[in-house]
């Protein structure tokens, strides 16, 4: 991706804070939105015991701090992963926390587990640096001892929180990559370990709604309507993470069975200057086979449309060209019948045509692929 393409995508992403070792580091502006909840419910439950001003002022504190632990937390995973060679284009500080986008094609179970658990493991290492911050403050000279250790005693738990929530061993969370190493490593496929990691975070998502919402009744009491809103907002977030995995595995899966020739229709050539008299010809010939007209050096050049030539009055057949009552493609918009799985999802991903020359090793027309039916293959719809 260009420079100005990647900056502008980044602008509208969030504020670009700065970098990283190359790495940019994004503020998205649902954060904001995340700092003022923040600051307004614990500013909240701080006004018995502060001025309604220091209170909100001390919330907001708890909120950057939360931000930074989250910044060390992906932080840890873009060092890891460049400590591989593995390169790394975002770290992006979001409503949801954050997330770090690397390039994970050179990934071995084992590695994949260490950049996985690099970020918890900081939130750790945050959580006991904190420690002695918290005795100190909780000493009587220390001023302003309170709002010192208030601080101190949040940022230790919430790092706590972090690091112990995003070992949870399911996907999107880090330690989804546990359940993926494991069963990549025994089936030597790591798509299959991404599925199997899905999975098992569709299932702590159940676990979680189920000992937020169900265990108060079940205790005879009923949940808190602000802790039903996060854990609910929560449980869609991963939800949708878990999902989004399982389904990007799935079409890994299927990528390796998506060939241009096993997709294509089978199809005949004919020369661009043929008469349309030529073209009813050859489709008596092969009825009901797609026909694509080769220009003079044999590259495919247009799709003949059936509905148009079925309209030619049968005087006229003769004189008419064949490119009257054809669609042009995008010069170039053939492929190999042996291009297969990414290289060919990619390839035809650049082109705006729908439908695709299929050529043999000797240049020659065997078929016709369209776009839907390698979206279909791919989606496994």
């Amino acid at each position: 991706m260009s420079g100005p393409a990647t900056a502008g995508k980044q602008r509208r992403e969030g504020l670009v804070l700065g970098s990283v070792r190359g790495t940019p580091v994004i503020l998205a502006y649902s954060w904001f939105l995340i700092a003022g909840l923040t600051a307004w419910y614990f500013g909240g439950l701080l006004k018995a015991s502060d001025p309604a001003p220091a209170a909100y002022l001390v919330a907001f504190a708890y909120a950057v701090l939360l931000l930074f632990s989250v910044f060390i937390h992906e932080l840890s995973h873009a060092m890891a992963a460049k400590m591989y060679g593995w390169p790394t284009h975002k770290i992006v500080l979001n409503l949801w926390g954050g997330h770090t986008e690397f390039d994970f094609s050179k990934a071995t179970p084992g590695r994949a587990l260490v950049v996985a658990f690099a970020g918890p493991a900081a939130n750790f290492v945050l959580a006991a640096l904190a420690w002695p911050v918290q005795i100190a403050a909780s000493h009587p000279a220390s001023l302003p001892g309170s709002i010192l250790f208030l601080l101190a005693n949040i940022f230790i738990w919430a790092n706590l929180l972090i690091g112990l929530f995003n070992v949870l061993p399911g996907l999107p969370l880090d330690g989804g990559r546990l359940v993926e190493s494991i069963v990549w490593k025994a089936t030597g496929n790591q798509e299959k370990g991404t599925l199997a990691a899905g999975w098992a975070g569709r299932v702590i998502v159940v676990l979680i709604v189920a000992g937020a919402l169900v265990l108060p009744y079940m205790m005879g009491s009923q949940p808190d309507l602000t802790n039903t809103f996060i854990v609910v907002l929560l449980a869609g977030f991963l939800w949708m993470g878990a999902s989004a995995s399982i389904k990007a595995a799935a079409i890994r899966l299927r990528l390796p069975a998506i060939t241009a020739a096993a997709l294509a229709a089978p199809a005949v050539s004919a020369a661009v200057d043929c008469s349309v008299a030529q073209l009813w010809t050859l489709r008596s010939r092969y009825p009901g086979a797609p026909i694509v007209l080769c220009s003079a050096d044999g590259r495919p050049a247009a799709v003949v449309d059936e509905h148009a030539l079925a309209q030619v009055p049968p005087q006229a057949a003769g004189q008419t060209p064949a490119h009257a009552v054809a669609r042009s493609i995008t010069s170039g918009a053939f492929v190999p019948e042996t291009a297969s799985g990414a290289e060919l999802v990619q390839y035809l991903s650049q082109l705006p045509d729908t439908e695709y020359a299929v050529i043999d090793a000797r240049g020659r027309v065997t078929g016709l692929l369209s776009q839907a039916k390698v979206v279909a293959a791919i989606t496994g719809k």
